[in-house]
This record gives structure tokens, C-alpha cells and sequence, in this order.
């Protein structure tokens, strides 16, 4: 991954976005309608949106007679035909969309820009294939493909990094988006129940802190229509670790006014990217030393 330019804009008035999506497409575009017309209202430049902002569907038999690909895909179509009426960017967190391996969906995160055009794609690279204990187990790749490609995106406020969710506990992505210049990591999600109250603040943090990045971190929350509760707690954290936001359990935006000049100071302060070294790993001689220690 080539470092991407920085971008010529200083401020950023981003709106976050906490949903509680449906199993169909129809009322998620509803929804962001009225979201988009929000953000616009208050002045926002960006709106970025949850994982599966689209479609929660765990029934994959049902969710297979909606999800189809891109160039049909009604929730993409309507996130642009939003995006150029308002002059609004827009980070569409992901949906689903129809893939070609062997029959299992793709979980992609798009950015669009303010006049409707598609700037970059991204699929969701690490599948949520867990066992957490007490519940039933989860197995992403079952309905979805991995994604095998880091995306970042140019865009007038710098580099965007993109991720969806269980990407959050791989840092190495974070960190090469950071090497490559990133002011913003989003990482849209539709976090579980029990990983959310254990982890997902101190993941957050750990991921702006550590890259002296912005994350914006927009989440589904609820019951859905499919059965299933997710987390929410949608949150901003700047490059220092403070949170600038947090939605806790309530639907609907959070606006705020990013400083992005904060992500240059940071890094100048904790030079963490730059003080990296190289250094060999050898596991058999580590284990030799400790026990001759």
C-alpha cells in the first residue's frame, strides 16, 4: 500500500449514524432518506453509516431473493441518488451483495462521494467465526466470501482507511492504513451483545491511539426483525483517545466537528510510526532462552 496524500481540507463535520436495521431493503433506504435529509440539515459533509446498514438478514434463504450485486442493488442505488441531491459523501458502512464464491455473499463498505460517484470498495476481510461461551456458535463464512484487499480511500480530508467490524481486532490493518498516511479509520459495525460490553470502547481507543488516527465507529443496535440484538454505542474517538462521541443505546445521528490537523500533532508527539524498528523473531531461540534463564 502506496502513503496517499494528505488532503487540502482541515475540518471535517461528520454525522454518525446509530440504526437499528430491517431485514428488507426497502425500509433501510427509508431510513437513511431521512437520515441523509438530517445530516444535510446540520450542515454535515459526511455521513457514515453501520455494517449491514442495508439488509439484516440471518435467514440466508430469504436474504438470497433480495441480495443481488452492485450495479442492481436498490440501498447503493439510493445512498447515491442521497449523496448527489445533497452534496453529502457518504460511507455506507456495508450491505450485502451477491458474490462468486461459491454462492456466499459478499459484507462490502462503500464511499461516496457528493456527487454520487463511487469512490472505493471494500469487502470485509475477517469473518466473525467465534465461539463465545455460553452461546450458540457464529460462523460468518458460512454466507459470506473474505474480502483480500485494503482499501484506502483519497479523499479531501486525507486518507480514509476502510474496515468493517471484526476487523477491529487485527491492528496490522490499522497500522498499515496509518503508515500509509490515514486520518480516518472507520469501522462500521453490528457488534454482538457480550463482546460489545467487554470490548468494544477499549478496541475503539486502542486502534486511534495506537495510529494517532480518527475512528469513526458506526454501529447497528437493537432488536431486528431477524431475531437478533446487536451492541450499538456508535462512537468517534480522536487521535489522542478521547471520544468525541458516544450514542450508547440511541438511534439516530451524532454530529461532530473533526480537527483533522490533530491526527498530523499527534503522531508529532508520539512518534510512534516513526520510532518503529525492525527486529528478527525466532520462536525456537526464545524458548531456548528462558529456559537457560
Amino acid at each position: 500500500m502506496t502513503k496517499a496524500t494528505m488532503g487540502d481540507r482541515a475540518t471535517l463535520r461528520l454525522a454518525m449514524a446509530q440504526m437499528c436495521s430491517s431485514n428488507t431493503h426497502a425500509r433501510n433506504i427509508e431510513i437513511v432518506t431521512g437520515l441523509a435529509a438530517e445530516a444535510h440539515a446540520a450542515g454535515a459533509e459526511l455521513l457514515a453509516l453501520p455494517e449491514a446498514s442495508g439488509m439484516v438478514n440471518k435467514d440466508v434463504a430469504s436474504a438470497r431473493l433480495s441480495v443481488t450485486d452492485e450495479a442492481r442493488d436498490p440501498f447503493i442505488a439510493a445512498c447515491r441518488e442521497l449523496a448527489a441531491k445533497y452534496g453529502l459523501w457518504i460511507h455506507t458502512g456495508s450491505t450485502p451483495l451477491a458474490g462468486a464464491d461459491g454462492g456466499r455473499f459478499s459484507n462490502t463498505s462503500h464511499l461516496i462521494d457528493g456527487s454520487g460517484a463511487i469512490v472505493s470498495r471494500y469487502d470485509k476481510i475477517h469473518l466473525f467465526d467465534v465461539d463465545l461461551p455460553g452461546e450458540v456458535s457464529r460462523r460468518e463464512s458460512d454466507r459470506y466470501a473474505p474480502g483480500g484487499e485494503a482499501v484506502l480511500a483519497e479523499t479531501p480530508w486525507g486518507p480514509f482507511g476502510m474496515s468493517v467490524c471484526y476487523d477491529v481486532r487485527f491492528p496490522h490493518l490499522y497500522r498499515d492504513y496509518a503508515h500509509a498516511g490515514a486520518t480516518i479509520l472507520f469501522i462500521p459495525s453490528a457488534f454482538a451483545i457480550s463482546t460489545g460490553e467487554a470490548h468494544w470502547p477499549t478496541l475503539l481507543r486502542a486502534r486511534a491511539i495506537e495510529n494517532g488516527c480518527y475512528v469513526v465507529a458506526a454501529a447497528q443496535c437493537g432488536h431486528h426483525d431477524d431475531g437478533r440484538e446487536t451492541w450499538g454505542q456508535s462512537m468517534i474517538v480522536d487521535p489522542w483517545g478521547t471520544i468525541v462521541a458516544d450514542m450508547d443505546k440511541r438511534i439516530g445521528l451524532a454530529v461532530a466537528d473533526l480537527d483533522l490537523s490533530k491526527v498530523e500533532a499527534t503522531r508529532r508527539s508520539i512518534p510512534s510510526l516513526a520510532n518503529e524498528r525492525d527486529y528478527r523473531f525466532e520462536p525456537a531461540a526464545m524458548r531456548r532462552g528462558r529456559q537457560t534463564a
